[in-house]
């Protein structure tokens, strides 16, 4: 047995246990989805991909970190692959092309510009937050890999009209007319 294998074995022992033996790569969980390798996303920015034959999910690389998210804005069902990456009040944003909807990449809220009151010069205007509009997954990357896990949350969230048979029945009709 390997002095590594035996400190493994001994520090499974112990009270806290190394998170994988060091002989071991590291698995992605069950539920995760292989969605491609981890320097062609970075090379391409972002990609979209139909997760678990169910789920179209946009994963974004900006600025260090992968971020994943229903593909289609929960506004209108606006491609966001095609929006822009901006920050509005130190949060990071992708914006729809469609509507100029701005959602935040790691909750998935949709920000809006408020006026405190609107008969007081010159308007006093602030960044809120219409709560979590967007369903946002779980990125992971192991071994170079880069796996999406879903967000099972029951809590429906208004993107996910968008991944409904509905929506897609009706799509596909009007692209045939």
């Amino acid at each position: 047995m390997s002095s590594s294998d035996e400190t493994w074995k001994t520090s499974r022992l112990s009270s806290s246990p190394p998170l994988h033996p060091p002989s071991l790569p590291l698995r992605p969980q069950a539920s995760s989805h292989f969605v491609g390798k981890r320097d062609d996303i970075i090379r391409r920015g972002r990609i979209t991909t139909l997760v678990n034959k169910c789920r179209d999910v946009l994963v974004v690389y900006h600025q260090g970190e992968f971020h994943a998210m229903d593909m289609r804005c929960y506004h209108a069902g606006g491609a966001l692959e095609q929006g822009d990456i901006e920050e509005f009040n130190g949060r990071v944003c992708i914006v729809c092309p469609w509507h100029k909807y701005k959602i935040t990449l790691t909750e998935g809220e949709g920000l809006y510009q408020a006026v405190d009151n609107p008969t007081v010069k010159p308007l006093r205007i602030h960044w809120r937050s219409k709560g979590v509009k967007q369903r946002v997954h779980k990125v992971t990357e192991v071994n170079e890999n880069v796996y999406v896990t879903l967000n099972d949350s029951k809590e429906p969230i208004e993107s996910d009209y968008y991944q409904t048979d509905t929506y897609r029945t009706n799509m596909h009709i009007k692209k045939v007319h």
